[in-house]
């Protein structure tokens, strides 16, 4: 099981090129927006939209990302969903893309959110059927093969991170080498400067050490914090208020991070749920750490009655 694989196996983790499965990954490929448009094409055309979603499918789950041997309930319970917008040409197309990923909880059939993003309606990619996607992080082949790669290896880092201490730095590095690498083609995303919500930022968040506190967060959170809910509810609490000190700490280094604003808009409801039979003073603190970081969800906290 994951909970005994050294961290010092994590830490070597390379990529490799051979069949394995890291994911269990769900992909859809909503096209109803081009039928709703001025874009004519042809009825057959419609199974280049299933070709696509069985070629990205493929990518992921049948990629090897590491070297570990991950268990059937190990692997990452992970769902990309792309709606496509625009269709300029017959392989060229634009839309939106929405990542997220689940981690199960010990002792228990709960799962918790990890990552739940969707970018922005620019996301321009090529895709033709006839050719497989590739991927090599020092190459660049296609926009779509580095997006779905790049989002591989940050949802890797924050499931690592969150079993481990610095469990994810790896998968982080890769992230950021996919990042250079596509940052010379053009394409809107990978730049710092293409806007505040770029996919640029997750990497940079998690590689840039004036944030490290942010890697804390994922393991006192998860691995302290909800998987030691059924053995000991209160000691869970207060690893999860420690995780959330470290956020506010991340928060402190630099305002509206997006891996922070990211981190509380997955697990706000959870946090709710987790402190509203909790004692006065942990609801205080938690209440006060969430007014510093996110006052907008200050609000989700008004049953607690406090001052």
């Amino acid at each position: 099981m994951l909970k005994r694989i050294p961290i010092l196996l994590i830490l070597c983790i390379l990529l490799a090129g051979a069949n394995a499965q890291e994911f269990r990954c769900g992909v859809t490929v909503n096209y109803q927006k081009l039928q709703s448009t001025t874009q004519q094409y042809e009825t057959g055309d419609v199974k280049i939209f299933e070709t696509m979603k069985r070629a990205i499918e493929e990518f992921v789950n049948n990629r090897r990302w590491t070297n570990l041997e991950l268990e059937y309930q190990e692997k990452l319970d992970c769902s990309i969903s792309i709606i496509l917008s625009e269709r300029s040409s017959a392989t060229d197309f634009k839309g939106q893309i929405s990542v997220q990923l689940r981690r199960p909880v010990y002792n228990s059939n709960y799962t918790s959110g990890v990552f739940n993003y969707i970018e922005n309606n620019d996301f321009a990619f090529s895709y033709n059927e006839s050719q497989p996607l590739e991927f090599d992080p020092n190459s660049f082949f296609d926009n779509l093969s580095s997006t779905l790669a790049y989002y591989c290896y940050i949802m890797l880092g924050m499931y690592f991170d969150s079993y481990g201490p610095n469990g994810g730095e790896p998968f982080y590095d890769m992230a950021r080498t996919i990042t250079q690498t596509a940052g010379t083609t053009g394409y809107k995303g990978w730049k710092s400067n293409d806007s505040q919500k770029a996919r640029y930022w997750f990497m940079e968040n998690h590689t840039n050490s004036a944030y490290e506190a942010l890697h804390s967060v994922y393991y006192f959170y998860y691995r302290m914090g909800l998987d030691m809910m059924t053995k000991d509810q209160n000691t869970a609490r207060k690893n999860i208020i420690q995780a959330l000190r470290y956020l506010q700490q991340v928060h402190k280094a630099r305002a509206n991070l997006l891996s922070v604003i990211q981190f509380i808009d997955v697990n706000m409801a959870e946090i709710v749920s987790i402190f509203t039979p909790a004692p006065r003073d942990e609801q205080q603190e938690v209440y006060n750490i969430i007014k510093d970081i996110s006052p907008i969800n200050v609000t989700k906290l008004k049953d607690w009655k406090l001052s």
